[in-house]
């Protein structure tokens, strides 16, 4: 009895079966399609005719049909996944990350506090020390710092150890500060993509459908790949239904000091108020009690930040000023209308007016017309 072994056949296009004569010359043999695991099978020799026909075929393995499409499939879904590397792993950074894992992308996290649990609930990979982190050769680096300590992380990133193509974003609430930033401390291999998310851990907690993201491509490289990866960064917030806005971090300042820094302006002035809900609340007061709740839960230093590293925000603060000074004059002047009718109303409307003050002499007694005109007849005397 033979043993013969394949590792592999391919199926024979219209393939015949053998003749009576050939068979019985090699030995009953059965024709194999699809089969892409090691499979044997034994057969009786042409002289040993008792046994043919216990021609028995064996597989490893059941033999499954290949499916190319679907491979291409997976080898297109592989190759849109990136490895992202969060550096401040605080509230915003974690709300980021649930989403990156969420479309199957690789996410790295540092940040100066242990939120090693927290990683690891929402399927991160946690470094504590920057090194151990940039020897994993993320493709992307997200600052989710604070506004006031993105420079100094920056500084102390090891880019020596990052691939040089290595595409740097930035999600801060100014722009034009962080570009400078990147600009001035990343060696020019290095890619550069402003962004920002024009929502947070509170607004976007249910969805981000319809939710704006601005970005900004500062420097990009020519090459293909690169070009892919950033187009790939940003379909995750398409993917999340966001609304996709670029334009220019100039421009994103001066649109944010009129409306983010304004809205977080009066959620704070409101904050202080301490307002609190009452049994007859209308949907105006709802409205002011969720923007005290939406800018209250963001910390001191981002408002700060929306103040100090925006030139637009100081001249947003004096008109707002102007604007409720103007206002309280507004109200006052109207109150002085309605009071001065209350006192004098009627009195004005029969025809009697008072009499008006004429100049003061020099012992300070305000005089009536008639006194004033006699006591300068006697002066001129």
């Amino acid at each position: 009895m033979a043993v013969i072994s394949l590792t592999s056949i391919q199926p024979a296009a219209a393939a015949q079966p053998p003749t009576t004569s050939a068979a019985a010359s090699r030995g009953s043999l059965l024709p194999f399609y699809n089969c892409r695991r090691n499979l044997y099978f034994t057969f009786s020799p042409p002289h040993d005719r008792r046994h043919r026909r216990r021609l028995r075929i064996h597989a490893i393995d059941a033999a499954q049909p290949y499916d190319y499409e679907a491979f291409l499939v997976s080898r297109f879904n592989q190759s849109s996944k990136l490895k992202i590397a969060i550096v401040g792993f605080g509230n915003f950074g974690q709300f980021l990350a649930k989403a990156f894992v969420r479309q199957g992308h690789t996410v790295y996290a540092h940040s100066r506090s242990n939120y090693v649990s927290i990683a690891q609930s929402i399927g991160v990979a946690f470094f504590s020390d920057l090194h151990d982190l940039c020897e994993h050769h993320p493709d992307v680096i997200v600052m989710c710092t604070s506004i006031i300590s993105t420079e100094s992380v920056l500084r102390s990133l090891p880019l020596q150890r990052l691939r040089r193509n290595t595409l740097f974003v930035d999600v801060l609430s100014v722009k034009e500060f962080p570009k400078n930033i990147f600009l001035q401390n990343l060696p020019s291999h290095f890619d550069i993509l402003c962004t920002h998310p024009m929502f947070g851990p509170e607004s976007g907690k249910h969805s981000w459908q319809n939710l704006p993201f601005v970005f900004d491509k500062v420097r990009i490289g020519n090459e293909e790949s690169r070009l892919v990866r950033v187009d790939n960064f940003l379909d995750i917030f398409k993917k999340e239904g966001c609304e996709m806005v670029e334009m220019t971090c100039a421009e994103h300042d001066r649109y944010a000091a009129g409306s983010q820094f304004i809205t977080h302006t009066m959620g704070r002035i409101l904050e202080k108020l301490q307002l609190e809900s009452t049994p007859i609340n209308t949907k105006g007061y709802e409205t002011l009690l969720n923007l005290v709740e939406n800018t209250g839960s963001d910390s001191f230093d981002l408002y700060y930040g929306l103040f100090m590293y925006n030139e637009n925000a100081m001249e947003e603060l004096e008109r707002l000023d102007l604007a409720f000074e103007a206002l309280k004059k507004e109200l006052f002047g109207h109150l002085h209308e309605v009071l001065r009718k209350q006192l004098f109303g009627k009195a004005e409307e029969g025809g009697f007016r008072r009499p008006k003050l004429a100049k003061l002499p020099k012992n300070g007694t305000p005089l009536l017309p008639s006194q004033a005109e006699a006591y300068n007849t006697q002066n001129n005397n």
